[in-house]
């Protein structure tokens, strides 16, 4: 069965906990290359999620003729 797609922080948490597991080194050969593979296809997961969100944002303040517009960021409170 697939495993569920997470978060963009979700998966963030998980490759954290997961660098530091990899880093103590004292996890047994197997089951770091398990860990490794989680980590990897986690970075490929985050990696897409930021490019659709910069795809996005640009879209976003992409002007009619399709020239970038510049405006001011506000972040909503």
């Amino acid at each position: 069965m697939a495993e569920k797609k997470k978060t963009f922080e979700e998966a963030m948490t998980r490759l954290d906990e997961i660098v530091a597991l990899l880093e103590r080194g004292d996890a047994p050969l197997e089951e770091s290359l398990k860990l490794f593979e989680e980590g990897t296809r986690l970075m490929k997961q985050c990696s897409g999620l930021l490019d659709r969100a910069e795809q996005k944002v640009r879209q976003l303040t992409a002007g009619a003729d399709g020239a970038p517009v510049e405006a001011p960021f506000t972040e909503e409170g």
